[in-house]
C-alpha cells in the first residue's frame, strides 16, 4: 500500500525524450492530484492557438474583451475534456468553483476568466482547456517504464517563466539537460 508521501501531488512530470504519445511529447505537467484512484494534471508548456480574448468572445459575443486579453494564452492542458476550462492560480483568490490545493487553487467557473480580464483576478495564473488524467496504476506503470522524470513543482516555473523555458527549467531542477538524454528507452 502506498503512503500519501509516495504520491506525486504538487510535482512536475517531465516527459522523457523518447515519449511517443503526441499529447505529452516534450511537455511538463503539473500534477494537481495523485492517489490510489489515479492522477490529474495540467500540461503547462503547450499553448494552443487561442487567447483569453478568443474564449471571452465565445462566452460573451456582444462584449469586446479588453486588449490585454489578446496576449494571455490558453494552454492545451491535456487530452481529457478539451472543451472545459481550468485556471490554476495562487490560493489567495476564490471563485464560484474553486478547489483549494494548498498554496495553489484550481478554478473552473467562468467568473475567474472575467476577473482576470477586468484586472481583478489573480495576476499569476495558467489557463488551460482540457487536462491530463491517469487511471489507478496507470501513471505508476508509466513511471516504471521511464516515460517521466519527476520533481517537486515550482511556482516560478508555473507562472513566471515563458512557456518555452518551462520544460528545461523543470529538468534543470533535477540537474538534467534533456537535450543530452537519448531518445532510446532502456532498463539496467
Amino acid at each position: 500500500m502506498k503512503t500519501a508521501a509516495s504520491y506525486l501531488k504538487h510535482h512536475f512530470l517531465i516527459a522523457m525524450p523518447h515519449m511517443a504519445d503526441p499529447n505529452f511529447a516534450q511537455t511538463v505537467t503539473y500534477l494537481i492530484e495523485h492517489n490510489e484512484q489515479g492522477a490529474m494534471g495540467l500540461v503547462i508548456n503547450r499553448p494552443n492557438d487561442l487567447s483569453l480574448a478568443d474564449v471571452l468572445e465565445q462566452l460573451r459575443p456582444d462584449d469586446t474583451p479588453p486588449a490585454l486579453c489578446q496576449s494571455l494564452p490558453i494552454f492545451a492542458g491535456g487530452p481529457v475534456q478539451t472543451d472545459r476550462g481550468f485556471v490554476l492560480h495562487p490560493a489567495r483568490h476564490s471563485f464560484q468553483a474553486t478547489l483549494e490545493l494548498g498554496e495553489l487553487a484550481l478554478s473552473t467557473s467562468q467568473d475567474v476568466l472575467f476577473a482576470i480580464a477586468e484586472g481583478n483576478g489573480p495576476s499569476k495564473h495558467l489557463i488551460t482547456l482540457g487536462y491530463a488524467g491517469w487511471e489507478a496504476g496507470q501513471l505508476e506503470a508509466e513511471l516504471t517504464d521511464n516515460a517521466w522524470l519527476t520533481c517537486p513543482a515550482d511556482s516560478d516555473i508555473l507562472f513566471d517563466l515563458p512557456f518555452d523555458q518551462r520544460l528545461s527549467a523543470a529538468a534543470a531542477r533535477l540537474g538534467v539537460n534533456l537535450s543530452l538524454l537519448t531518445a532510446q528507452a532502456g532498463h539496467a
